[in-house]
Parts: C-alpha cells; sequence; structure tokens
C-alpha cells in the first residue's frame, strides 16, 4: 500500500473519481518505472535534500538574469525541434496519438508558446511604473517583478508533454527554479521527459523526477514556493490541503462537466463539426471536451442526422481503423468508459474492442441528469444529450452543478449569448466552436470553483508564477516634508484638512505632473506658514 498523504474528505469517492484523472493515484506504476525514482536521470531517495539544493541554486541569484531566462527557453524549443520524432514515438505509444495531433497539440503549440514567450519577456519583466497620488509628487513608485523561488509543476498523462512544458515555459520565464514530476500514467512519455529534458535545461535550476505515487506523496510534503497542478478535483484538493501546511500558492487546472447549449439559430452543420471535433480529438481525454449537449428535441434530431455523416468523413466506415483516432489510455478508464455506455440509449457509434482499448465515438439520447454519464466527468468519445425546452431550462440546468472549466454556446442570437455569458459562471466561455479558445495566447485559460483555480498561458503563465512586489522610493525633498509635517502629532482639525486633500483620490488631468508640482509648492507654503493661522482661524491652539 502506498502511503496517502493526507486524511481525504469524507464526501470524496476516490475509487469512482479517480478514474477520470488526468493523474490517477491509483494506477499502477508500469514497468518503465521502478520503484526507486530518479531525479534528472539519477536515482534519489531523499526529496527533502533535493529541494534545498534547488533552493539553493535559487538563492544564488543564478535564475534572475533575463539572459538566463532566454537561454532556457531557447533550450527548451530545441529540444521540441531535435526530439520531435521522439516525442511522436512515445506519444503514440501511451496513447496512439497520430502524428497530427501530437504536432498541433502538443510539439508546435508549446513551440508557438515559447516563441511568443520569448517575444515579450523582457517587456513583462519590466517594473512597472504606475501613477501615485498627490502626496507622493517628489517620489517613486514601483511594482518589481520577483519569482516566487522553488516551483513544482505536477504533469498530465492526457497531453503530457503540453501540460508539463507549457507551466514550465512560464515558471522559467520567471525566473523560477523548478522540479517536475510527469504523470507515470503516460509512462513512455514520461521516460523520455526524464531522460531528455537534463540534457538541454540547466541541471542545478530544473530537475525531473519519475516513479509514481510514493514519489508525488513525498514531494508533496515538502515545502515549495508555488506548486501548479492538472489534474481531477478529487486529488487537487489534496493537492491543496498539502500547500496548505507551509500557506503556498498554487494553481489548479481541473476539469468539470463542460456543456455545450445548441439553440434553433446555430448553423447546425458547422456546429456539429466543430462539436464531434472537440470531443473526438485526442479521444475525448481533454479537460476542455465538450462533456454534454443540451438542446431541443427538434435540434437534437437535426444534430444526430448530421453527426452521422461527419463521423464517416473524420473516420471512415470501420472508425477503428482509421490513424487518426487516440485510443483510451488504461484499461480501467476504458472499462470505466464501457459501462457509462449503458446510459441512455445509444443512437451513433457504440463499437468497442478491449483488446486495442477502443471505443467508438458515441452518441447517447434518452440521458437523465441523475444517470452516472452525468455524474462524473467522462473523459472519453461518449456524447449524452440532455433534452432542454429553452435557454431558461439550459441556464437553471448549468447553474445546479458546479462551475465548469467552460461553457460553449452555439447561437447567431447575441442576446441569447450574453444571457448565457451573464448568468452563468464558468471557468471560460467559446461561442460557436469548441476548444479553441485554449490556443488564443492573451486570453487566461483557468477554471473556477471545482474546475479549478488561477491560469495560465502567455502572460498570465509570466505572471502566475511571479510575485508582483510593490516599492514605494521616499525623498528627502524639504518642500514635501514640511508639507509632511500635517501628518505628525500634535494632531488638529487644521493638519486633518490639509491631510485630506492631500490623500484626496483625483480623476486624470492633462499635465497633471506640472499642476502636481505647482499644487505641492502651494501646499508646503500653506504648511511651513500657514497652519498658525488656519489653527486660529478655527479657534484651536496651536499645540492640539
Amino acid at each position: 500500500m502506498v502511503e496517502i498523504v493526507m486524511d481525504i474528505p469524507d464526501d470524496i469517492n476516490i475509487p469512482e473519481q479517480l478514474d477520470v484523472c488526468r493523474i490517477d493515484i491509483q494506477e499502477p506504476i508500469t514497468s518503465n518505472t521502478s520503484e526507486l525514482s530518479y531525479t534528472n536521470g539519477k536515482q534519489t531517495t531523499n526529496f527533502s535534500d533535493l529541494v534545498q539544493q534547488t533552493r539553493d541554486a535559487y538563492n544564488s541569484g543564478k535564475t534572475r538574469p533575463i539572459e538566463w531566462r532566454i537561454k532556457q527557453l531557447k533550450q527548451l524549443q530545441h529540444m521540441l525541434k531535435e526530439t520531435s520524432s521522439s516525442i511522436i514515438a512515445v506519444l503514440e505509444e501511451d496513447l496512439r496519438k497520430s502524428k497530427y495531433e501530437s504536432y498541433i497539440a502538443e510539439i508546435d503549440y508549446v513551440t508557438q508558446e515559447i516563441t511568443y514567450v520569448l517575444m515579450h519577456i523582457k517587456e513583462w519583466a519590466a517594473p512597472e511604473k504606475p501613477s501615485a497620488g498627490l502626496a507622493y509628487t517628489f517620489d517613486s513608485v514601483e511594482i518589481r517583478k520577483d519569482p516566487y523561488g522553488v516551483v513544482l509543476i505536477i504533469g498530465a498523462w492526457n497531453y503530457p508533454i503540453q501540460l508539463v512544458l507549457s507551466p514550465l515555459i512560464g515558471a522559467i520565464a520567471a525566473g523560477n527554479c523548478v522540479i517536475i514530476k510527469p504523470s507515470e500514467v503516460a509512462a513512455a512519455t514520461s521516460r523520455y521527459l526524464c531522460e531528455t529534458v537534463p540534457k538541454y535545461l540547466d541541471t542545478d535550476c530544473c530537475h525531473i523526477i519519475s516513479g509514481g505515487v510514493a514519489e508525488t506523496t513525498e514531494l508533496l510534503k515538502q515545502r515549495f514556493d508555488y506548486i501548479f497542478y492538472t489534474g481531477s478535483t478529487a486529488i487537487g484538493r489534496i493537492v491543496r490541503e498539502a500547500a496548505n501546511k507551509y500557506l503556498t500558492p498554487v494553481t489548479l487546472e481541473l476539469g468539470g462537466k463542460s456543456p455545450v447549449y445548441i439553440d434553433n439559430t446555430a448553423d447546425i452543420e458547422i456546429a456539429t463539426k466543430r462539436i464531434l471535433w472537440g470531443k473526438c480529438l485526442n479521444s475525448g481525454q481533454t479537460c476542455i471536451a465538450p462533456d454534454y449537449i443540451l438542446c431541443t428535441p427538434e435540434v437534437q434530431n437535426k444534430f444526430i442526422d448530421i453527426a452521422k455523416k461527419i463521423l464517416k468523413e473524420f473516420y471512415g466506415e470501420n472508425s477503428q481503423e482509421s490513424p487518426d483516432l487516440v485510443r483510451i489510455v488504461s484499461d480501467k478508464h476504458y472499462q470505466r468508459l464501457v459501462d457509462l455506455l449503458g446510459n441512455g440509449k445509444i443512437i451513433v457509434g457504440g463499437n468497442v474492442n478491449p483488446a486495442d482499448k477502443f471505443i467508438e465515438p458515441t452518441i447517447l439520447v434518452n440521458v437523465k441528469p441523475t444517470d452516472p454519464v452525468m455524474q462524473h466527468e467522462i473523459f472519453g468519445p461518449i456524447l449524452p444529450i440532455v433534452n432542454i425546452n429553452n435557454a431558461y431550462e439550459a441556464i437553471e440546468f448549468i447553474n445546479s452543478r458546479e462551475n465548469p472549466l467552460v461553457l460553449y454556446i452555439f447561437s447567431k442570437n447575441k442576446e441569447m449569448r450574453d444571457l448565457f455569458v451573464n448568468q452563468t459562471r464558468s471557468g471560460g466561455v467559446c461561442v460557436n466552436d469548441t476548444l479553441m479558445h485554449f490556443v488564443v495566447e492573451t486570453l487566461p485559460f483557468g477554471g473556477i470553483g471545482n474546475s479549478g483555480m488561477g491560469a495560465y498561458h502567455g502572460k498570465y503563465s509570466f505572471d502566475t508564477f511571479t510575485h508582483k512586489k510593490g516599492c514605494l522610493y521616499r525623498t528627502y525633498n524639504k518642500l514635501a516634508e514640511n508639507l509632511a509635517q500635517c501628518r505628525y502629532p500634535p494632531y488638529s482639525d487644521a493638519k486633518m484638512n490639509i491631510l485630506q486633500q492631500l490623500m484626496k483620490k483625483r480623476s486624470g488631468i492633462p499635465g497633471l505632473k506640472y499642476w502636481a508640482y505647482l499644487l505641492m509648492f502651494g501646499f508646503g507654503v500653506v504648511a511651513t506658514i500657514g497652519i498658525s493661522a488656519l489653527s486660529k482661524e478655527f479657534n484651536y491652539p496651536e499645540d492640539h
């Protein structure tokens, strides 16, 4: 038995929840993973020492220079380019991903993310110079961008390259040292990362650990400065509780049941194609895959008719023979999905093959909200349809459940789209498409509530791993100090009036900088020679 990191809340059904984990701590360690863990290819048994060594490297200041960060990011880019054939091979071994999906969703996605960060890293890392009030006219303020320190990134099996390297990009760009734990479920990819990353990245500041549950358990006992986890809500809670011991900030990229609403104004042909593409990519083993559809019976009938045609266009008459359909990651995940096929009625698909861990893209109708397929994230190529009569019923249905990672809306009616956006809560929204919001680098990606906390991608990745430190630099300017006399005892109403004017919030005025100097001069005169007169006017003794 493996030691559990902490007590698990009573309301978590671990066996059921872990079936949909992208990091599955119940999955047996495969033959590719020994009982001993390896760090950067070297055997290790003491994670406390490893974390301390990494912290020593961080404290040396090695990661602070922008030049170091840029070099590491370029090295990561070289790794993707020079070992792309190896990446394709291990992804095929773990998930039978096609070369096309391996490139668009893993290799090229991460490569472009690095390119975008390199274009902006100097701008993002530069101190910000925010405005300040009248009282600070002679002073300066800035926001410094400090790295957190030593970061733990726990990866996932469904996109085992992207979901490790994408947060790693942000952590390095922000100047952190990093310890990476890939998912042992994608054993071949984990082995590739453990063997390859140390050949390209600074081995003092970037460590990668192989292993399974025991290693993750021990890692979570250590003190990190930030933890980034991608996986299920159940394990996300465990990670959060472990982080609470040291008040460590976390980003939790979780999942959930992302709904699709289709109304009768949608272009049903295009909508069906986009929904099925989003559902079938990686065989539905995607945290933002469309989980279920809400529509009227009339829209359902149109969707099904078109879906039959489109699935044949995608994968041919026998989808098991298609090279473009990914397989289910493990026998356990396969069996869980097969069990869900007993919910409702199969109207499209339904063929399975246990030897190949193959499940045909399947559409279910006559599904009840209480059916098992509607209780947990599906994480497979099964698409249930729940009938509603109108948009208001759909909104009520969505709001009665946990907040999804993304809400998909298919409608040409702007008022209807705005109604859903305004009346529901979700990590993100994508209108008239699926998945594509994920690749918009200027949008934050993350969940809310049970679907996660925090966000990343593009600048949001840099910000996630950055502590913004506010700094005020005051001068010894005599005029400013004379004016500041109003803050010192003995207090009086006259001093309070002056202080209130100094601290008063004002909207922007053209040329405010010069007016501020003029006003400060005026207030300074008042402060030095006028307090006595003001005190007499208000009938207060000068020493009160």
